[in-house]
């Protein structure tokens, strides 16, 4: 088993390590994201480089299975974000009936936050970050999981955690199906990260089965 999950990981890694040296991605910026993502501080899956596929991300389609897909292309902010891109995107819903704000939560989510899903092993997907002090920090993951799973975080497209095992957010009591992949939980037994001052191009690597929808990743600088 542990042999599988290095062969995984390897793989997804060895994916991106063309861009080591020369990367060509950029911070995403919008009307209402203007930099790049700061540490200390909360990352923003969805807010990944510019720069397409092979470069700031690889995903294993060329579909938006959520913006301009599931959440109509009408001209709202959150259900058209990045439709033309192929990674998969899509927001947290308070409705009736319930999806994101069902009584299955083990953490309870912000109402209308953009989050990455439909996620496959192999994916990666990429971010300019700004580190404003070197350190050790400490992760928390905002995520669902509709069966266990493993991801990793590489720095400058080196390694820095190995597989984590990410659990799954599976209830047996909720009878309604597609809304496992929406029950949410928060993971802080994450490994720690050493990061370096200045501007560090993370990835956030899908290692084994997927099925999991990445919201942020919390940055703590440890003193």
């Amino acid at each position: 088993m542990m042999a599988i999950r290095c062969a995984l990981i390897m793989c997804s890694l060895a994916a991106c390590q063309g861009n080591r040296n020369h990367y060509e991605g950029k911070p995403f910026s919008d009307a209402q994201n203007k930099a790049a993502q700061t540490i200390p501080g909360r990352l923003q899956f969805e807010l990944y480089d510019l720069g397409g596929e092979g470069v700031a991300f690889h995903d294993n389609d060329s579909t938006n299975s959520g913006s301009g897909k599931l959440n109509p292309a009408d001209g709202n902010y959150l259900n058209e974000f990045r439709l033309h891109e192929p990674v998969d995107i899509s927001y947290t819903k308070f409705r009736d009936p319930l999806i994101d704000n069902s009584p299955f939560n083990f953490v309870e989510p912000e109402p209308d936050q953009l989050y990455v899903g439909w996620t496959a092993p192999g994916e990666w997907i990429k971010y300019t970050v700004d580190v404003k002090e070197s350190g050790k920090y400490r992760l928390g993951l905002m995520y669902t999981a509709n069966q266990d799973g493993q991801i990793a975080l590489s720095v400058n497209d080196v390694d820095v955690t190995g597989p984590i095992d990410v659990p799954s957010t599976y209830v047996d009591k909720d009878t309604i199906a597609w809304r496992q992949w929406h029950h949410w939980n928060y993971l802080d037994q994450l490994p720690f990260v050493q990061l370096e001052k200045g501007t560090q191009v993370l990835t956030l690597h899908t290692i084994a089965v997927g099925q999991m929808n990445y919201e942020h990743l919390d940055f703590e600088l440890i003193k």
